[in-house]
């Protein structure tokens, strides 16, 4: 592997594992306990983030850097990222509603809010912040995203698991998703370290 190539690849690893928004940097759980509950569900919002993210990120690059930065217009960074970002996710809702129907009545209001998510935005903030390359940034949004479906996924696997199970009544619901999301950062915290963004 070339430096470049490995380069992108630790931005992809350091984000979606070593550097994990959800269970490291504790971003995005509204969505993530909300959509959580199924297989079906998570999986969905997993892919429609991932795109949503890579997507975000691309075009946040070019307008930070082909209109912002020679404008010196970068102290708006964060209101223009926002109306990209909810500009596509408008975009993406539509196509969903079309393509996907019963998908996107299960998602829910829960798609609404990737616009205002934390991860979504924070994605572009760093990728700014940290001065990244496009293809940079694209490996930055991609890795993000991965992680992020990849908590979703192993949460909803869990979730369907404990539904079955003789929980006892205190725990059941969102008291048993707390413990256990505890559990899987603690492990994730584990990894914490060993490649850093």
């Amino acid at each position: 592997m070339t430096t470049d190539s490995t380069k992108l690849f630790e931005l992809i690893i350091a984000a979606s594992l070593t550097n994990n928004f959800v269970f490291t940097r504790y971003l995005g759980l509204c969505i993530f306990f909300g959509v959580s509950k199924k297989m079906e569900t998570a999986l969905g919002m997993g892919i429609t983030f991932t795109a949503v993210m890579m997507i975000s990120a691309a075009l946040s690059w070019v307008v930070y850097n082909l209109v912002m930065l020679p404008l010196d217009i970068t102290f708006l960074k964060i209101i223009v990222f926002i109306g990209i970002i909810a500009a596509f996710v408008q975009a993406s809702d539509t196509i969903m509603r079309k393509m996907s129907p019963g998908l996107y009545y299960k998602l829910g209001i829960y798609l609404a809010l990737i616009s205002t998510n934390c991860i979504i935005l924070a994605v572009p903030l760093i990728n700014a912040d940290e001065q990244y390359s496009f293809l940079e940034s694209l490996a930055f949004g991609f890795g993000s995203g991965i992680g992020f479906a990849l908590a979703l996924i192993i949460m909803a696997s869990i979730r369907e698991k404990i539904e079955v199970a003789d929980v006892p009544a205190p725990f059941k619901g969102m008291p048993m998703a707390f413990i256990v999301t505890s559990m899987i950062a603690l492990a994730f915290m584990g990894l914490s370290g060993l490649i850093t963004i």
